[in-house]
């Protein structure tokens, strides 16, 4: 027997513009985690002493308490939260 179920797991985009310092994307990535939040997708792009983030999360959590954390980072320069979305999953 084969049962399906759908359930919607919100999705966000986040860009972000940081300075290229020792360890900051690491840092970026531990708020992440520890708000409670899965990134699904991470593109990094570097220009001179900038990074460019993208970042597609995962989570059932407040997405704007995630930015406000991000912002208070020393490094972060610039957050933007992007369209949100619904993911939909199937899990037999």
């Amino acid at each position: 027997m084969n049962l399906q179920r759908q359930t919607d797991t919100p999705s966000y985009t986040l860009t972000c513009q940081m300075s290229h310092e020792a360890a900051a994307l690491e840092r970026l990535c531990q708020v992440v985690r520890i708000r409670g939040f899965r990134i699904a997708r991470m593109a990094v792009e570097s220009a001179g002493d900038e990074l460019a983030i993208a970042l597609t999360l995962e989570g059932t959590r407040p997405i704007n308490m995630l930015k406000s954390q991000l912002e208070k980072l020393h490094t972060v320069g610039d957050v933007v939260l992007g369209v949100h979305e619904m993911k939909q999953t199937k899990t037999a």
